[in-house]
Formats: structure tokens, sequence, C-alpha cells
């Protein structure tokens, strides 16, 4: 049996009882960490984290005899990198990371160390004159030119690879170019958390891009609840517009009469049959034509050759137009008193006055009875008509007298 002195019993103790302790137990690394750094370190996170070191054997002794009560801690083991350390927090791993990371700053590397991440050298003008340079960029495998009489990068190029070791060859060329790869600070490489080991890679997160998957899931949701018809109280206000929106374009696409419908349903109604009465080239009135073409020419004709005075001559045919919409006989009795030119001026007064021509319309169209009885007059000669037959029998009569 091999005897263990006694100060590594307690500080493998230490450990143990450390972990028991805590919930969170995350691996850092030290390396290349100055002094006055890591007091700093110590000083912002002595009231939240406990920072040990030890020898990596006593800290995977410490999880063989820890994982009874914390299971899985012995994973951990791998994490020891470079020269590590064990944190013990109460904080959450993201949390810790966070603060790690804030409290980082750039530095240069040195040849031989490995790198964190990608070292690029980025495309764009530079302050260096031609020279011995372009060779020295062309075997790193830049494409260069010159503008304006200085070297220009033409595209980005990544010149180291993450955990790749930095050669001689690129310190210089990243010095040149004041590019710091690495970074001073406790470098977390994993944490423990009721049995899950976290890595750096799973705890980085980038919190503009982190809200903006939370803006991004919250539009997606929104837009679903709405195509889906799943009302929210955030989207409850704009469904219920949107089905007034289509509602109301369904009655009127359908001409459905309601409170906000009616006046759009009656205005689309009044330009199709002001479209329809365009193309089909129908008159403002048929009545108006009628009257005109089979009472008003041939009263102004049979006034022409009367007694009757010409300011007498519009009234004449409004009394005329009326006894025409209302009996055909009195038109023809009216017409032919005036081409004998026995009507006077005290028997006009006598005529009782006549609607307007609008008047009229109006009637007609409302009493469907006074429209066929029109309808039959158009059946029976126009009062035109009537007057050239009775005018050729007299001239008939006459030559046989």
């Amino acid at each position: 049996m091999v005897n263990i002195a006694e100060y590594k019993k307690k500080k493998i103790e230490e450990f143990v009882n450390l972990i028991k302790e805590y919930p969170i137990i995350a691996a850092v690394d030290m390396e290349n960490l100055p002094t006055p750094q890591l007091q700093n370190m110590r000083a912002q996170l002595r009231k939240k984290v406990v920072l040990k070191m030890t020898k990596r054997r006593f800290m995977k002794i410490a999880f063989e005899q820890a994982k009874e009560f914390k299971p899985g801690i012995e994973k951990l083991s791998k994490y020891l990198s470079g020269m590590p350390a064990l944190l013990f927090t109460k904080d959450n791993p993201f949390t810790l990371y966070k603060i790690l990371q804030k409290n980082k700053s750039p530095a240069p590397a040195k040849a031989g160390q490995i790198a964190p991440r990608d070292i690029i050298i980025p495309a764009g003008p530079t302050s260096f004159a031609p020279g011995p340079l372009i060779g020295e960029l062309g075997m790193l495998g830049l494409k260069t030119g010159v503008e304006n009489g200085k070297i220009a990068i033409k595209e980005n190029k990544v010149v180291v690879r993450e955990g790749e070791e930095i050669k001689a060859n690129v310190i210089g060329i990243l010095t040149r170019f004041d590019i710091k790869p690495m970074e001073i600070g406790l470098g977390l490489t994993a944490a423990y958390e009721n049995g899950t080991i976290f890595t750096s890679k799973i705890l980085h997160i980038d919190e503009t891009e982190y809200k903006q998957k939370f803006v991004d899931a919250s539009g997606w949701a929104f837009n679903l609840a709405m195509d889906v018809g799943y009302p929210t109280k955030d989207n409850i206000e704009l469904m219920l517009n949107n089905a007034h929106t289509v509602s109301t374009s369904l009655a009127l696409s359908e001409n459905i009469l309601t409170n906000e419908t009616i006046e759009s349903v009656l205005a689309k109604a009044e330009i199709q049959m002001l479209s329809l009465k365009k193309t089909a080239n129908i008159p403002d009135t048929i009545q108006e034509n009628r009257f005109e073409e089979n009472i008003k020419k041939p009263v102004k004709e049979s006034i022409g050759n009367s007694n009757i005075k010409v300011e007498q001559a519009e009234e004449i045919i409004t009394v005329t137009k009326h006894a025409a919409d209302k009996d055909i006989k009195k038109a023809e009795k009216l017409i032919e008193q005036i081409r004998k030119g026995s009507i006077d001026a005290d028997a006009q007064e006598k005529v009782p006055k006549g609607p307007s021509a609008e008047e009229l319309v109006n009637e007609l169209i409302a009493n469907d009875k006074q429209e066929k009885k029109r309808q039959e007059a158009m059946k029976v000669p126009t009062a035109h008509e009537l007057l050239q037959k009775k005018l050729k029998k007299e001239k008939e009569f006459g030559k046989s007298n």
C-alpha cells in the first residue's frame, strides 16, 4: 500500500468538501496569466467564486472520490488543460463564463501557443509600402496587390486554424498587422452542473444573436397564430380587424346591404348603370325622347301655322305633353284646336298646368300600371300621324266639292 503524505490527503479532502458544497464546479486554464491580472480577478470574484489550484493529479483523485455524491464529476478531468485550476460557485455556468469573458483582454501571440480560434488577416488596404513584405505575405497564401502606392490584401485569409500551433513565421506578420489573437484571463474550459458537463463552446452565447432569436421566434409564433386563427391577447385586436375587413369585402362583392356597405353598394350600382347606359347608348329619359318625336315637334309645326303667340308656345307644349301622358285623345284635340287657331289665351289659362318632365318620369317609373298604359299608348298612332290623316281627308273633301 502506497503511503500518501498527510498534506496531500488534506489538499484532496479540501477539494472533495468544496465539490460537495458547491453545485457548480468549473475547470479553468491559468497559463500565461500575469500575476497582476490574476490578483485583480480574485478580487472581483471573491464574494461569488472560490478559486483553488493544486496538482492536476490531486484534482483527478478528488473527482473520483466525489463521484459518489456528484455523478459525472469525473468527466471534468479531461478538461484540465494548461495550468489548471478549479472554480466553485453557486451561480449558473453561463453567468460565470460571462463574467470571466468580460475580464479578459487581448494579447499578442507567442510562437508555439495554440490558437484559441481561427486567426484571420482581413482584406483591405494597408499602410505598408511594396517590398519584401509582399513575398512574406505570399508565403502565407495571402493574395496581395498595390493600390495608391501601398500593399492591399485582396481577400480574407485564415493563417492559423483553431487548435493549431502558431508558427514563428506567422508571429511577425500578426505583429505587423497588430492582430492580437490571444486573450489574457481565466479561460474556462468546462463546467459541471447536476451531472452535465458544459464546454466553453456551449457556454459562449452571443447576446445580440440570442435576443434576435427570441424576436424571430416571437414573430413566427405570432404569424402562425394569425394563419391558423388562434386568438391570444397579443393578436386578438388584429384578428378582429382582419375579420371585419374580410367580411366587409365579402358583403361588397356579394352586394349584401348593411349599415356600413349600403353607400358603397349603391355607388357601385350607379357606376354599373351609367356604364351600361353608355355602352347601350340609352338616352337620359325615354319619355322625353318620345315626347320630342311624337308631340313637341308636331305641336311646334301647328303653332307656326296658327295665331298662337310665340311666348305662349312653351306653355302650350307643356300642357299638351301632360295631356299626351294622361290621354292621347286630349293631345289630339289640343293639336286640332291649335291647327285651327281656335285656342285663345283665356282658354289656355283655364287648362291646368302639368307637372315637369322630371316629375312625369319619376311618376312613370314608380307606377307599373302607368307604365303599362304608356306602352299601350305607343301602339296608338301618334298625334302627328292623326293630324296628318285629318288634313289629308279635308284636302280630299275640298277637292271633291
